[in-house]
This record gives C-alpha cells, sequence and structure tokens, in this order.
C-alpha cells in the first residue's frame, strides 16, 4: 500500500579520485592564506607601538604569503600530471569542448537554471558546462596568470641571475613596470574572492536543489544521484 512517502532512488558514480580531493583542499586552504596575506600585504595594519625590531608582524604575514604561494604552484603542476595519469574526470580542469554546439547548449541551460527560469536540473557526473567553463577560466587561466606574476613580483627580491628572475623577469617589461603587474596580480585576488564566494554558494544550492551532492563528492569522492520524483 502507498504510504505517500516517495521512494528515494540513489545512484553513485566514483568521479573525483583521492590525489584530486586531496589538492583540492589544500588549493582551498593555499589560495585563502594568499588571499588573506594578499590583503594585509597591499593594505598594512597600522604600526605597533614600540621598537620596530621588537616585531616582525609584517615579515610573517609576507612568509605565509610566500609559503601559500609555493604550495598553490606545486599543486597547479601536480595537478597538470594528474589530468593525465588521472580518470576521464580529471582533465576537464585542462581541456574546454568550445568546438561541440551541445555544450554551449547546456551552457545556457545552466545559466537559466542558475537564475531560476528553469525548473529542472541537468545532472553530470562531472562539472556542468557552466562549471567546467569557470573552472577553466579562473582556475586554470587565472591560476597561472597569478603565479606568473607573483614570481615575476618576487624575482625582484631574489635579484638578477636567480632562477625566479630567469624564468619569471621578463613579465614586468613587458607588461609595463613592477606596479603595473602589481595591479594585475591584486585584481586577480578579488577575481578569486568572487569566484571562491559564487563556487560555494553554487555547490551549496546544488546539493540542495538538484538531488545530487555536490560538496560530500569532494570529500568522498562519489557522487550521489537522488531521484524521489514518483
Amino acid at each position: 500500500m502507498y504510504s505517500g512517502v516517495p521512494t528515494v532512488k540513489r545512484t553513485a558514480v566514483y568521479v573525483y579520485q583521492t590525489p584530486v580531493r586531496i589538492w583540492h583542499w589544500v588549493n582551498a586552504l593555499a589560495i585563502t592564506i594568499l588571499t588573506i596575506s594578499g590583503y594585509l600585504i597591499a593594505n598594512p595594519l597600522p604600526t605597533l607601538s614600540g621598537e620596530a625590531s621588537d616585531h616582525y608582524l609584517m615579515g610573517d604575514i609576507r612568509f605565509f604569503h610566500f609559503a601559500a604561494a609555493y604550495i598553490f604552484m606545486v599543486g597547479f603542476l601536480f595537478r597538470i600530471y594528474w589530468a593525465v595519469a588521472g580518470n576521464s574526470y580529471s582533465h576537464q580542469l585542462f581541456t574546454l569542448p568550445v568546438w561541440r554546439k551541445r555544450f554551449w547548449s547546456e551552457l545556457v541551460h545552466e545559466l537559466r537554471w542558475y537564475a531560476f527560469l528553469e525548473k529542472e536540473p541537468r545532472k553530470y557526473v562531472g562539472h556542468n558546462p557552466l562549471a567546467h567553463l569557470f573552472m577553466v577560466v579562473i582556475i586554470t587561466v587565472g591560476g597561472l596568470v597569478m603565479i606568473v606574476t607573483g614570481m615575476a613580483l618576487y624575482s625582484e627580491q631574489t635579484g638578477l641571475g636567480s632562477w625566479q628572475d630567469r624564468l619569471f623577469g621578463w613579465v614586468i617589461p613587458m607588461v609595463g613596470q613592477s606596479q603595473d603587474v602589481r595591479m594585475w596580480h591584486h585584481w586577480g585576488m578579488w577575481v578569486l574572492v568572487v569566484f571562491v564566494m559564487l563556487h560555494v554558494y553554487t555547490a551549496i544550492r546544488e546539493d540542495i536543489m538538484s538531488r545530487q551532492s555536490l560538496i560530500s563528492t569532494m570529500i568522498s569522492g562519489w557522487r550521489m544521484f537522488k531521484d524521489d520524483r514518483p
């Protein structure tokens, strides 16, 4: 006899392998530290009382910024490797099927879904087209820009002839001057801040509204699809 409670059917697909999940959370922590320390570097705290030799606050902030930057950069290189070594979902961060007509039509559908103009979501095992686009543009391309501009600025500290200067020193004269590179690097920080807020919002929203898991997927690796419709 029908009880009035809908039957929930669950389907699980293993999407994100352990190295990808570890990279995701380490990367999230690195971005958080980089953002906070980067903001404080651009907007220093008020002068502390007492002798300057008794304090090393800005030096500590810069150390955390540089340490997190190296973690971010090493993680980026590892993620490139795992895009080749991992499963079929691992390379999405570095590939974008812009030549497929279906990609653009589904991208429009996702835009309408997030704008509350569509009643039913479409389900994807990996990233949906809108998330896919933002991940490639912000995390891959944007991350590369932040690494290049950040290391170019850091090369001013390590000096001429250092490996940072040999690999990234060309960026400053190409852009114009040090302050121009600093400006682009700082703007990139705010782009990441906005992206993180949107990323968290959409992940929570999808968990609630689209009957598929997102947040828990990046913990367990399994994406759950729930169908409670009769």
